[in-house]
Parts: structure tokens; sequence; C-alpha cells
């Protein structure tokens, strides 16, 4: 099929889901790369739809898929297999107590779900907090809770959804004498705005350790520890979504290892399954237990899948044996070394941040004025692309865009200096242009 007729099939039997299609096609992938139609290579510093944490067809993954969908794949959601139990049990082991009772899924979006569905049973109340730059998936639970985008012209969300400020060092409002990042002050008056809103029926604070889809925007150190006390003040549960940051991305197994603090319920999804289809939600026999008394339901079509357990106890079992929770620490302080010189060298860098291998720069007119580049944001992708390197930009109104990176824990140091390289081309040729 030619490439002419590809893209007017395209264009006239697809619906159009979120932005534009990223335009070549591509035929395969391996590794840190997918390959378009005429076999060039373009490095993924996306990891697909970042979750690739073991680049693209890891030989044990398609191991462990091929054993799976010949032997046992899909069951009615009520059955029970081996691959399931096992994960529920190595997944309790992997997290801090009390962290025990799991259930198996098959999007972020569905356990952003089901975890909120369970802090209103378990809780007994209705309204839901998120940060005002969150993205949580687009089911009506979780896209009610989703700030960052998709909220015009669907009519009303879900009642009882409320914001607090995501904390945004570099462009914030709340600054300390020396012009730092005042968060503390920041959160208290989120807080007190909260309070203010709320109706008294507070049920659950849903956050992301770092908002990727929200400009890769890191929660400070300490500022978790100090929401979880603000939730359990107004007797609300913590919900923390590590779909991008858990199994080892930011440098630790989870995200929340840095900051000591053990959520109420958690969710893991695109990282867990490295690729595929494969989230969990994780909370503790007592909220489980409570839930289970009132009825819970949360039936899915791929609820307990035994091919999904088989691929994420595979992706738990290669980051583990492998060390790749380190090695996205070691490799994460080589890409922000390297995308901090790139902002003290060039003047459209307004700033850099993330952690281990989830990180981004963002792109501006000149430092003093900050002021939104999203043109330049536009033409950065566009020439990287050409430059055989995927990268994503996240744009959002009154911001600069922000250029996303999230590469596979798998990659070499070769490959990373490699894109970096490659994304300082674009940066210098876009400015040239």
């Amino acid at each position: 099929m030619g490439a002419d007729t590809f893209w007017q099939d395209a264009e006239q039997h697809l619906i159009r889901y979120g932005g534009g299609f990223t335009p070549r096609v591509i035929a395969r992938a391996a590794g840190c790369y997918v390959y378009d139609e005429q076999d060039r290579a373009i490095l993924d510093f996306t990891s697909g739809q970042m979750s690739a944490v073991l680049g693209h067809s890891h030989p044990e993954v398609v191991r462990t898929v091929t054993e799976s969908i010949s032997t046992l794949d899909h069951l009615y959601s009520g059955m029970l297999s081996r691959p399931v139990v096992d994960l529920a049990r190595r997944l309790a082991a992997s997290l801090p107590e009390p962290l025990s009772r799991m259930q198996l899924l098959s999007t972020g979006g569905e356990a952003n779900e089901a975890a909120i569905k369970m802090a209103k049973l378990s809780t007994g109340r209705y309204e839901v907090v998120a940060l005002d730059r969150s993205w949580h998936g687009m089911t009506t639970g979780a896209a009610g809770a989703t700030f960052s985008a998709g909220r015009h012209g669907y009519g009303p969300p879900p009642v009882g959804n409320l914001t607090l400020p995501a904390p945004d060092a570099y462009r914030s409002p709340f600054r300390h004498p020396d012009g730092s990042h005042d968060w503390e002050t920041e959160l208290d008056y989120g807080f007190a705005t909260l309070d203010r809103q709320s109706t008294g029926s507070l049920a659950a604070c849903l956050v992301e350790p770092i908002l990727s889809s929200g400009g890769i925007l890191e929660l400070p150190e300490g500022y978790l520890a100090r929401l979880h006390e603000r939730c359990r003040e107004r007797g609300m549960l913590l919900v923390v979504d590590e779909a991008q940051t858990g199994l080892g991305r930011t440098g630790t197994m989870y995200a929340i290892e840095r900051d000591g603090v053990v959520p109420d319920i958690i969710t893991l999804s695109k990282t867990l399954g490295a690729g595929l289809p494969v989230a969990v939600v994780v909370t503790s026999p007592e909220i489980e237990e409570r839930c289970h008394e009132r009825g819970h339901l949360f039936f899915t079509t791929h609820s307990s899948d035994p091919l999904a357990a088989a691929v994420a106890l595979t992706v738990l079992d290669v980051v583990e044996r492998d060390g790749l929770a380190h090695q996205a620490l070691v490799l994460g302080k080589e890409l922000g070394d390297r995308l901090l010189d790139l902002r003290e060298r060039y003047e459209v860098v307004g700033d850099v941040r993330g952690r281990g291998l989830l990180q981004g720069v963002e792109l501006v007119t000149d430092k003093e004025s900050r002021r939104p580049a999203d043109a330049l944001g536009r033409a950065v992708t566009a020439a990287a692309l050409e430059l055989g390197l995927h990268v994503n930009i996240v744009q959002l109104p009154g911001l600069g865009g922000v250029i996303r990176m999230a590469p596979p824990l798998t990659i070499s140091e070769t490959e990373l200096h490699d894109g970096v390289d490659r994304l300082e081309r674009a940066i210098a040729g876009a400015v040239a242009g």
C-alpha cells in the first residue's frame, strides 16, 4: 500500500483522538528504536506512550506473551489463575505495608476509576481532589479528576471534583524572599480554598508524583508527606497514581520511596506492562474489606486476565534482576546534566525538571520574560523527528512548550547521549529557522 493511500485511508476512516498523528508510517520496533516503512530508525525517547520501560520487543516479554497466548490468555473474570495470585504476592512484597490487596485491570484510567470508586465507598463521601494540571485518564471518574486537558464540550463532570494548585516551581507566584518556590504556603492556600469549596464530603486526593502531562512538574521533596497529613486531618484517602513513575523510572522502584509516604491506594499501569495493557490498583486490607462489606463492584472484561499478569511478572523480574531502577538513577543524572547544559547555553531553554528517566525542558522566547514559545516547541518536535528522534511536546494554555522525555530504562549511555545530541541540533535548527 502506498503512503498516499495510507494517509488518505487514515483521514477517511479514523477517529482523531487528540492532536495530530506523527507523519511516519511505523512498520516495526526493537529495543530503543521504532522504524518507519522506509526502515528509517527513530530513537524512541518516549518509550512508546511513556510505557515501554524495557524497550520494544524485549525478548523475555515476547517469550512470555508467546507462551501465555498459546496456553492461558483470557478467562471469565471470576476465575483465578496462578499468574494473577503470584503477581498480587510479588507486588505486595515490593510495596510498603499495608499495601497488599490488588486488582488486575487493563489501563491506568481504569485503575484510577477503581481507586476513586473504592475511596468513595470506603469513606462514604464523594468529593475527589486533584492537582489542577493532572492527567488520570479518560473514563468518567478519572476524567473528572483530569485538569490538564479535555474538560471542554462534554457537559458536567461528576459532582464533587475539586482542585489544588499544581506546584510549578518555575512559574508559581508563591515565592520566598530569595525568589525560591514557597510550596508550603501554596499548599496551605490551596487547602484553605478547598475547605471553603467543600461540602464536607472529602473522599480522596488523587495525585501523580510527577505530573507528566502537566509539563513534567515534580512534587517538591516533602510535599507528598505534607499532603498526606492534610488528607488525614480531613478524613480523606491519599491515592497516588504511579502510571509513569512506577517500576524504576525515577531511580527507585516507586517514586513514593523518596518521600517515605505510604498512600492509602496506589495505582500502577503503563510501566507495569512495559507497553502492553496492564494495570493494577493496590490498597490495604482494611480498605479492601470495608469496600467488600459495602458491596464494591468493579467487574470488567479483562480483570484478572492471566496473560496480563504473566507479562507484569516478567517485567518485575527484568527490572529487579537487571537493576534498572539504579540504572535509571545513574543515567537520569547524566540526562539531567546534559539538559542543564542546554539551559546554560540556549536562551530559549527556560527550565529543566524531572527525576531519573522522566525529564523535560520548558521552551520560552527568552529567560527574562519566560514568555511561552509554543510555535518553537512544535518546530523543535518536528525537527527532532527529521533527525531520527521522537520526543513529545506538552503544550498547555499560558505555558511554554515542554519537551517531555521518558526513554526506556534499557537505553544505553551511548544512545542516551545520542538522543540529547539530536535534541540540541533540533533546538539550534529551530531557533536559527
